[in-house]
């Protein structure tokens, strides 16, 4: 952290707004989230909250004074930049998809200090998701189980708040899924469909096989459908890039926790046999080992603290599997500059959080780009 002038003109009687917020700084780094703010939101139900955050960044990422205390909040950040995929990353902290599910916060967020958001997942056409309650907080585990089933705007609006998003130098991507209703065997369809209309805007796309909310679409990352999905998806990929005359996109694959190593096997061939850019690793967990709150006999994935080990295995096994020739953004429990430092010596050249930013507020990309 850059400070400035600290010993000039200091009035002993009465500190200036600047000593405090100095004061402020230095003594907890925005511990006041966590003390003040975090107890009060944690007595209201989780999505309404999620909705009430994004209101407020949707409102304070408009008007200057609101972008201005965004920057404060993110403070004095000075990070390397990732070259990966052929882009520019300003620095090696992002959003996970689910956060900005339909586009609106993205801007907002980058002024928090992420160098890149994952935007969606985004599907072809509206979508309700499944029925509240379908998110739920276990503090004591650090943990967010939710069931959310991919409640969507539809692509068509995403893309006009893509159209309209000024990112000046922060990477989005969109993460691309299917409707609920789509037979697994039609699958493709819908992914094209979102690629096609995101295309233009989106700096890399993630498809997403491995949302547990979402009836049967985990088979798709087995031997029955994976191969022939990324064929198709990069065949489009490629038609995309030579019609509109651009460079072809990124194409990533997001995977879940929950696979053996066999079947992570699998499908690390698929993706070097389709040329499948990099991965993404890992998504929410099935698995409830180890954890303290009720909430733990919800349905749904499981994000936070405890998929943090399980993310890393992967990662590291991942890393290990193609020997560090494909590129990894790890994702799971991240909520401290430790928590970034241990996915990017297992392999990982980006990192994602969700959970982390529930519990640790919004100063956290600030304070963990500044520890590492």
């Amino acid at each position: 952290m850059i400070v400035r002038n600290q010993t000039q003109n200091i009035d002993y009687g009465k500190p200036s707004f600047g000593d405090r917020w100095l004061f402020f700084r230095q003594s907890g780094e925005w511990n006041w989230y966590k003390r003040l703010v975090f107890p009060f939101l944690a007595q209201m139900d989780a999505e309404q909250t999620h909705e009430w955050m994004l209101s407020a960044l949707t409102l304070a990422q408009r008007t200057w004074p609101g972008q201005a205390v965004l920057r404060a909040v993110a403070g004095d950040v000075a990070a390397e930049p990732v070259e990966l995929f052929g882009l520019t990353f300003p620095n090696v902290l992002g959003i996970a998809a689910g956060f900005d599910k339909d586009v609106r916060i993205a801007a907002g967020l980058g002024m928090l200090g992420f160098g890149h958001v994952e935007v969606g997942t985004l599907l072809p056409r509206p979508q309700a998701g499944n029925a509240r309650p379908r998110v739920f907080r276990l503090p004591e585990d650090g943990a967010v189980i939710n069931r959310m089933g991919f409640p969507n705007v539809g692509v068509d609006t995403a893309v006009s708040r893509l159209q309209s998003l000024k990112k000046s130098n922060l990477i989005v991507g969109a993460s691309l899924g299917k409707q609920k209703e789509t037979p697994l065997e039609d699958a493709a369809d819908d992914y094209r469909a979102v690629m096609r209309a995101v295309y233009p805007y989106a700096d890399y796309l993630a498809v997403n096989i491995s949302s547990p909310n979402t009836p049967g679409l985990r088979q798709l990352q087995g031997r029955d459908y994976l191969s022939q999905l990324l064929a198709d998806l990069q065949l489009e990929n490629r038609m995309l890039a030579q019609e509109q005359g651009m460079k072809q996109r990124p194409l990533l694959v997001k995977i879940a926790p929950d696979l053996t190593w066999a079947e992570l096997d699998e499908m690390l061939t698929a993706v070097s046999d389709h040329q499948i850019d990099g991965i993404i690793a890992t998504n929410t967990t099935l698995a409830r080992k180890g954890l303290s709150h009720p909430n733990q006999q919800e349905q749904g994935g499981l994000s936070g603290r405890p998929l943090r080990q399980r993310s890393n295995e992967i990662i590291r096994y991942i890393y290990r599997q193609t020997e560090g020739r494909l590129p990894i953004i790890g994702v799971g429990g991240v909520q401290t500059a430790a928590d970034v430092r241990q996915k990017l010596e297992a392999g990982a050249s980006l990192v994602q959080i969700f959970t982390g930013l529930i519990y640790e507020g919004p100063g956290l990309a600030g304070r963990i780009l500044r520890e590492i």
